[in-house]
């Protein structure tokens, strides 16, 4: 470059001056673009509109501060049209305005902008909408005038029927078929019905107005303020909104019945529901005006709105939505029928209810900034929903259930292919792979912890305060951790950064010598493999007794805890030690052998509370399939739970037996009816027991655990249970009120009669089949699905498969018929394979889809099977599923290493059939 320089002209230096810099600010944006942080300010640097395509956010030269919506919906045509005005602060100089919108058509005559100050109207030069992106990019030939003006676009678009975005669902009203109008914007679908700026930072008012049809029921976050008669139609204004992010904003249209209520200090809570099915909603509704009662004493903060309408959508992808105002649920988690619903549908009503409500202040009045926080709205509210629930109905022990949320974090979070809490979303195509067990259970877990560590009065206190602070903003993570560091006056960001931005979790060896104990924490990977993540770690211990405790925080790789200086006993004087006292901390514990033998034996004395008792089993499973402890150990520790009388210790206590059952078979066929029997000896007290059916005055647990423990029997192929099955399964034909077959053992009864279906004997299948088409109870048809699934026969399998595509499967429940018998697997994925174009069209992206990947290849155990499973998937992966499949495929490898590692078990036989038949067998 310097022997150029000294031969060029005055003249020549300017242009080549002028190129440098062309090109080096090129270079720059390319850089700038690949690192994910293109400005977003400053016009100069945006010449085109291509410029604009595959950015992660919006640029922020421009701010909205109002919407004014109209939309006029046309449920027979399935389609909509609308218009928006949208109050907007021009902060940079720009030729430029960038928003969301996608499958929308644009009117191109109808986009304007007016300052405010200025008579003045500019119209886009250009407008082109990049689907790919959810971009709509207007082009101005003038820089626009910084301050506030308003944006107009009339737009058209379809009321798909995606469940997602605007959308249409189905109902049948006098026999007739019918479409209702549905929105459900979590994470960034308002971009489908309305051209916005479709980011939670992005807070705004909403003004909306809709013209429909005059007989039916339009809703919307807010209350009516007007409505207008005009011969078949009627146009409904609502009240203006407090300011909100996009993904609440709500509109409802169709036929629907409602019960009322009204909280003590005159909010008006309904619960709408299909025209018929309104008493099915009073069970909500006492809840949700108790838990807003609760929620506005625990926040120090009262609910912000007039009202809150809590609606049942017959077509709903996920479990429900918190839209500020107007909440939306699938029936199955809003409606309770006493008749014929079980007491896992009524707990499932009061936790989604008291969880959603809580979004109301946890999401709604203080907003996550970014997706990347998305765990703050999740994890939160999964764990207060709990809080809520237990202080509503306390008989039901709601927080020793809370493990199993625990143990669906630990599972997943046990992945090589997890994430952080905290993860980075770089494009709106990501978001939908984290609404999973990492953002809601393993964020609800570590918010317990810390609760658990901080104390409950200083918790909530800085709770109270943080809301306050951000109420009608965003915040960050660090936001929290601020608030609870100057409550508690803890050092709570150093704590937590340890298990927000970093995945995985620790697992803690303790051995015992002499008279101290020696602990030391590696990262737990199912796999067997070792990590590299290090934890700053509660650690909680008690020796012999509850009564003796110690806490201290474990933040090195190891530590050594005189046991005599600590507690003022011997480790030899302890008649057992429990790490982790009440399964409080993220983490499991691996004991040695002498630790874990004093363990068992207490288990068998039933000196442990049931937090602990689950909290051995599950570790203690989870180390034997990371091949960290042999099957013997896992099944003689099983041995000790026959008198076992809790609910969710006997609930994980059935997973675990039906998830060996499943590997026993995979790697010593031999042995298979030999551990079935001792997974049926040890259930067969409990079901004795309780029988079949329900008892006057007994516990909600009890009803909970009847059927958990038959359908297990049934699944297990128990002679004793298929028999009693199929006789009241004939009387139930019948007569659908028979007290002989209530709800809660009627998936066990279904399960059972699946057994023994075949292709020569369908007899089974089309009674099951003939239920489900009579009923129009949702949670009876999932409990179908669900069963049906569980035929041994491939013939039948794939007959089922089938029908999960058919009309008569709603898109949103053909998931509950995924999770196919062993004998099913290989049928299973070659059903996937063959449709997973249609299935991929049908449901697109959202985590819908990755259910279909997940239940189908995750069950596999063969290296053989992951290699074709990803070579199946290589041209078919997008962003949606990418993380997905990868999950999936680690489990398939990490099944197939546990297959191995029993198939070397040179005791197993003997030890199985001891547990199986005793010792004099």
């Amino acid at each position: 470059m310097g022997l150029m320089l000294g031969s060029l002209r005055r003249t020549d230096y300017k242009t080549l001056f002028r190129y440098i810099k062309l090109r080096t600010h090129q270079l720059l944006c390319v850089i700038l673009r690949v690192a994910k942080l293109f400005p977003l300010t400053a016009h100069g640097r945006y010449r085109r509109m291509e410029e604009f395509k595959g950015q992660p956010r919006l640029p922020k030269f421009a701010v909205p501060k109002r919407y004014d919506i109209r939309l006029k919906p046309d449920l027979s045509a399935c389609k909509f049209g609308g218009s928006v005005a949208i109050d907007l602060d021009i902060v940079d100089n720009t030729r430029f305005i960038v928003l969301n919108a996608v499958e929308l058509s644009i009117d191109n005559a109808s986009v304007s902008f007016s300052p405010r100050r200025s008579s003045k109207v500019f119209q886009p030069s250009k407008v082109e909408l990049i689907d790919e992106d959810g971009i709509l990019v207007l082009e101005f030939t003038e820089t626009l005038p910084i301050g506030v003006g308003v944006l107009a676009i009339g737009f058209e678009g379809i009321l798909n029927d995606r469940m997602k975005g605007f959308y249409r669902s189905t109902y049948v009203h006098n026999g007739e078929k019918k479409n209702m109008a549905v929105t459900q914007f979590e994470p960034v679908e308002a971009r489908r019905c309305f051209p916005c700026w479709d980011e939670p930072a992005c807070k705004a008012t909403f003004k909306i107005t809709l013209d429909v049809p005059s007989e039916l029921v339009a809703l919307s976050n807010m209350p009516v303020s007007e409505e207008k008669v005009h011969g078949a139609l009627k146009t409904v204004s609502y009240q203006e909104s407090p300011i909100m992010s996009t993904y609440l904003v709500a509109v409802v249209v169709g036929l629907f019945d409602y019960v009322e209520d009204h909280t003590s200090d005159g909010v008006k809570v309904r619960v709408y529901s299909q025209v018929g099915k309104a008493n099915q909603g009073k069970f909500a509704l006492h809840v949700a005006v108790k838990t807003l009662e609760l929620y506005k004493e625990y926040f120090a903060v009262p609910y912000s709105l007039p009202k809150l309408d809590m609606i049942a959508i017959p077509d709903f992808a996920a479990g429900a939505m918190e839209n500020y105002g107007l909440v939306t649920y699938r029936e199955t988690a809003l409606l309770y029928d006493d008749q014929h619903s079980a007491a896992a549908n009524k707990q499932r009503v009061a936790i989604v209810v008291t969880h959603e409500l809580a979004h109301q202040w946890f999401g709604n009045l203080v907003t996550m900034e970014w997706w990347t926080h998305l765990w703050l709205n999740e994890g939160f509210a999964t764990w207060i929903s709990y809080l809520a629930a237990d202080s509503l109905f306390p008989e039901w022990k709601i927080w020793t259930q809370f493990l199993a949320e625990t143990t669906e974090g630990l599972r997943l979070d046990g992945l090589q292919e997890s994430h952080p809490i905290e993860v980075d979303i770089n494009h709106a195509g990501e978001v939908d792979e984290i609404f999973d067990a990492i953002s809601y259970r393993k964020g609800a877990s570590v918010i317990r912890m810390l609760q658990s560590y901080l104390g409950a009065k200083p918790f909530q206190g800085s709770l109270a305060s943080y809301i306050k602070k951000h109420a009608y903003s965003n915040a960050k993570t660090e936001d929290l951790w601020a608030a609870l560091e100057e409550g508690s006056g803890e050092p709570v960001k150093k704590l937590m950064n340890s298990w927000t931005k970093q995945k995985g979790y620790p697992v803690v060896s303790v051995k015992a010598k002499d008279q101290k104990l020696k602990f030391e924490q590696s990262q737990f990977l199912s796999s067997g493999s070792s990590g590299e993540g290090q934890w700053i770690i509660p650690i909680t211990l008690c020796c012999g007794s509850y009564d003796k405790q110690k806490n201290f925080l474990l933040q090195t790789k190891s530590e050594t805890l005189d046991m005599e200086e600590s507690l003022g006993c011997s480790v030899a004087a302890c008649s057992w030690i429990k790490l982790n006292v009440d399964q409080t901390g993220f983490y499991r514990v691996k004991y040695d052998e002498d630790l874990a033998a004093k363990l068992r034996h207490a288990i068998e004395r039933q000196e442990l509370t049931a937090t602990d008792r689950f909290g051995i089993l599950d570790d203690s499973f989870a180390l034997c399939m990371a091949c960290q402890q042999p099957l013997t150990s896992l099944l003689a520790l099983m041995g000790a739970y026959t008198e076992e009388l809790d609910y969710t210790v006997l609930s994980n206590l059935i997973s675990t037996s039906l998830k060996v059952d499943r590997i026993v078979a995979d790697a010593r066929p031999e042995l298979a009816d030999n551990t079935r029997q001792f997974f049926i000896n040890l259930f067969r007290n409990s079901a004795e027991r309780l029988g079949w059916e329900s008892k006057k005055g007994e516990s909600h647990l009890d009803a909970l655990l009847r059927g958990e423990i038959l359908t297990a029997l049934a699944e297990l192929e128990d002679d004793e249970t298929l028999n009693e099955a199929s006789r009241r399964f004939q009387v139930y034909l019948n007569d659908r009120n028979t007290p002989l077959l209530p709800p809660d053992t009627r998936k066990a009864a279904y399960v059972a009669i699946m057994q023994k279906v075949s292709t020569s004997n369908r007899s089974g299948f089309e009674s099951l089949l003939r239920v489900y088409r009579e009923t129009d109870l949702s949670q009876e048809k999932t409990r179908i699905l669900s069963a049906l699934a569980s035929c041994p026969d491939k013939g039948i399998t794939l007959e089922v498969l089938n029908f999960l595509l058919s009309s008569e499967v709603r898109s949103q429940d053909a998931v509950f018929g995924l999770y196919v018998s062993r004998e099913g697997r290989e049928t299973a994925w070659k059903w996937l394979k063959d449709n997973w174009d249609h299935i991929e069209k049908t449901y697109g992206s959202g985590f819908l889809i990755t259910r279909f990947v997940s239940a189908v290849v995750s069950p596999f155990a063969s290296f053989e099977k992951a290699k074709e499973v990803e070579e199946f998937f290589a041209p078919r992966t997008k962003p949606s599923i990418a993380r997905t499949i990868k999950q999936s495929i680690e489990r398939v490898h990490i099944n197939a290493k546990w297959v191995q590692s029993i198939q070397n078990e040179e005791d197993l036989a003997d030890a199985v059939i001891e547990l199986a038949y005793g010792e004099d067998y």
